[in-house]
């Protein structure tokens, strides 16, 4: 599964690649729901390829990555930063050249998510 979600194709290259590609943890058989798990606890900050840090853009439709907020039991702790979005879990919201787009969802989230002020990143 790491190389199915975890290590996907940047989107220009995506039309050679002859990996598998899944939008929805749910659609994964067990052996690759493991494999993305173990992914994620080896320190791995991406999702379908796409490093969870940087500049973000929130929009309707067209998103990279579906999110939900919540409380407890998230995938990636998130810390909204006004500059230098170069660590796991830092985000810095702009308009327009992001490096990934995200829809919040309120179920059925590619991810979930929750905002902290210190100690972003995944555990």
């Amino acid at each position: 599964m790491a190389c199915i979600l975890m290590s996907a194709m940047p989107p220009g290259n995506q039309k050679n690649s002859k990996r598998k590609k899944i939008s929805r943890f749910s659609l994964l058989d067990k052996k690759e729901q493991k494999e993305f798990i173990q992914a994620l606890k080896d320190g791995k900050c991406e999702y379908k390829g796409i490093k969870l840090w940087g500049e973000v853009e929130f929009v309707d439709a067209f998103e990279d990555i579906s999110i939900e907020y919540v409380d407890a039991f998230e995938d990636i702790s998130v810390k909204f930063v006004d500059a230098f979005p170069d660590e796991c879990g830092g985000w810095q919201k702009v308009d327009a050249f992001p490096n990934f787009t995200v829809k919040v969802v309120n179920s059925f989230a590619d991810i979930t998510v929750k905002e902290v002020d210190a100690s972003p990143g995944m555990d």
